[in-house]
């Protein structure tokens, strides 16, 4: 640690944050063990760092982050008053998005780093490439390879893409993203640097973009959420390269999805703002699926007058949407009761939530992903004991227990994780005892075998 003079900036953002130094050195132990990285910092670290000493550069972010998150903002490096790094996101040029794509999927699939990428830390503080200063930004890929792409190679994508989409839908992220960053790597990457016509340029731009939300989307669900985050960023690069304003705001929304899903709701409402503000010419379907995603999110953050405006809008986009889904993002009567069941249980209304997603599911297509309807099963069997509903409860996790040796996804694990330790107050109940003890077996089965 280097010392300098007294650091003000951090001492007015702490003030701010109205965090204890003892609060504030808690919240930054914990954040880094969320990333995999044991510090042990007390109080006096606080004081030392108020008083100019500069802490490690491992350490930096994640003070950056507890302010971040505390101040429901972001915070820079600079704004507290530490050295930048060169390398840090706000200064590196566009030009190298697709040569840091292809570290960051070589990365993914080397084992020796794996471990260094699934730890990254998730980030309220990420800064999002503005649509504005992206868009149409193609010189980000360089030709003159002995390579050339025509049309016929962007529909391979496309199709292998969608393959690689069933797989996750039906088996989960942890089974499908390898192949997911291999195919990355190995074909697509060489793509973006080939030579090209205008169209076929663009067009394999917007497919590239497409398969790192697909790819970040996996990473969510194996709960590698930094890494999911620098798969985003990525993404969207790609498709302002390409003038894909669709899957900007696809990608957006995803993003929104992730904070919510982690509770940080005035994050997910920012991200979910950004990505309807970017899309205000869309059709009825897309901006349901939009506002869906805002009325959630402001549910997690606690707005209610926010979240009910949004799904009533939700709800009235959709009575006038088109009867078929789109083929990428359709919004359906099945996705709105999901929404709607997101909105009341975040406003309180945990048996309205539970009507809901009991209507989501009568409402689900044959097709729709087996992955996600174990999660929201899963999610229905707590909220149906919330409410004191102790056989339904059970008869609904019996039957995620069913089909969960055959899911590879981190959210399902973390789902059923959580049964016993719910069930465990209420093993007076023949139906809850029974369900404890083979949720039990099931969980240390998927243990031995993941040589845990």
């Amino acid at each position: 640690m280097s010392k300098r003079g007294p650091n003000v900036a951090l001492a007015r953002l702490l003030d701010e944050s109205g965090l204890s130094e003892t609060q504030f050195i808690r919240a930054v132990n914990r954040l880094a063990a969320e990333a995999g990285v044991s510090v042990r910092y007390d109080q006096p670290s606080v004081s030392q760092w108020r008083g100019g000493t500069v802490p490690r550069l491992a350490v930096r972010p994640f003070i950056a982050e507890v302010l971040a998150r505390r101040l429901g903002r972001p915070v820079t490096l600079a704004e507290i008053g530490f050295p930048t790094p060169r390398s840090t996101p706000d200064n590196r040029t566009f030009p190298r998005t697709v040569d840091e794509l292809v570290d960051l999927v070589r990365s993914d699939m080397d084992p020796s780093r794996r471990g260094v990428l699934s730890a990254g830390l998730y980030s309220v503080a990420l800064t999002i490439p503005a649509w504005p200063n992206i868009v149409g930004r193609m010189e980000a890929v360089r030709s003159g390879q002995a390579q050339r792409i025509g049309m016929a190679d962007v529909e391979a994508v496309s199709m292998m893409t969608d393959r690689l989409s069933e797989l996750d839908d039906h088996f989960g992220g942890r089974y499908a993203r390898p192949m997911a960053a291999a195919f990355m790597a190995n074909t697509v990457a060489p793509f973006l640097s080939a030579d090209a016509s205008s169209d076929a340029r663009k067009a394999i731009l917007s497919a590239a973009s497409f398969l790192c939300y697909l790819t970040d989307w996996m990473a969510v669900d194996e709960g590698l959420h930094g890494l999911a985050q620098r798969y985003y960023v990525k993404g969207l690069e790609l498709a302002g390269a390409s003038g894909d304003h669709s899957t900007y705001c696809h990608i957006l929304r995803g993003m929104s999805v992730q904070a919510a899903d982690l509770g940080h709701g005035e994050t997910a409402s920012r991200l979910a703002n950004a990505s309807a503000a970017v899309s205000p010419t869309s059709g009825y379907r897309m901006r349901a699926f939009l506002s869906g995603q805002q009325a959630h999110s402001y549910a997690v953050a606690g707005d209610r007058s926010n979240a009910l405006r949004s799904i009533r809008e939700t709800e009235i986009a959709m009575d006038k949407a088109e009867s078929q889904p789109g083929t990428f993002g359709g919004y359906n009567p099945a996705t709105l009761a999901y929404h709607v069941a997101q909105v009341r249980y975040g406003l309180g209304d945990v048996a309205g939530s539970v009507a809901s997603i009991q209507l989501h599911f009568r409402l689900r297509d044959a097709t729709d992903s087996r992955r996600s309807g174990l999660r929201f099963s899963a999610v229905l069997a707590e909220r149906q004991l919330e409410i004191g509903h102790i056989e339904a409860a059970c008869a609904t996790w019996n039957r995620v227990l069913d089909e969960y040796p055959t899911v590879h996804s981190g959210r399902v694990d973390e789902r059923v994780s959580k049964i016993n330790s719910l069930l465990r107050p209420h093993r007076s109940n023949a139906a809850a005892r029974e369900l404890y003890e083979r949720a039990r077996n099931i969980s240390a089965h998927r243990r031995t075998k993941a040589g845990t």
